[in-house]
């Protein structure tokens, strides 16, 4: 069952009529399933991508080869690439990508460790990124990101007038 602040986000979004994408990677499709199993998403969710593999990423999202090697699969840069190319081939007026640590494993680092996610959101008139440190099991890091990302929407979407 989807959170109060999915709840909440879905729900501003149907009042509003935008549509929403995800292209996600450390969630694995959660944003997305999470945003379908509220009433009324079909009004405003167009659909999604898990890319979990940087062959994804580069083969299907066409991040530039060498992109990954620089900054990490898990960085700023390829979650806004990742939001940038999906956009524009699946419209919808906000699309979200997200990717981050949530096992070790991956690119962590002292400055980067496991539980650090990067958010890039598309929006009508402007994109937005965020990097947030959650605590917990890789399941609590993924519901936290979700429930982070949602209000960040929320947030953004309250601004734009009816």
């Amino acid at each position: 069952m989807a959170s109060e602040k999915v709840i909440e986000c879905c729900q501003a979004l149907i009042e509003k009529k935008l549509t929403i994408t995800f292209v996600e990677s450390a969630s694995a499709g959660r944003l997305s399933y999470e945003f379908s199993t509220v009433i009324n998403s079909g009004k405003i969710l167009i659909g999604g991508m898990v890319c979990y593999h940087h062959s994804m990423k580069e083969d299907l999202l066409l991040i530039p080869h060498g992109t990954i090697k620089k900054h990490t699969a898990e960085s700023a840069m390829v979650t806004k690439l990742m939001a940038q190319n999906f956009h524009r081939y699946v419209p919808s007026e906000i699309c979200v990508a997200l990717t981050g640590l949530t096992t070790p494993g991956g690119s962590e680092t002292a400055n980067k460790p496991v539980g650090t996610i990067f958010v890039h959101i598309i929006l009508p008139n402007k994109e937005i990124a965020r990097r947030f440190n959650f605590k917990g099991k890789p399941e609590n890091i993924v519901e936290k990101a979700i429930d982070a990302t949602a209000e960040l929407i929320l947030e953004e979407i309250q601004k734009i007038p009816l």
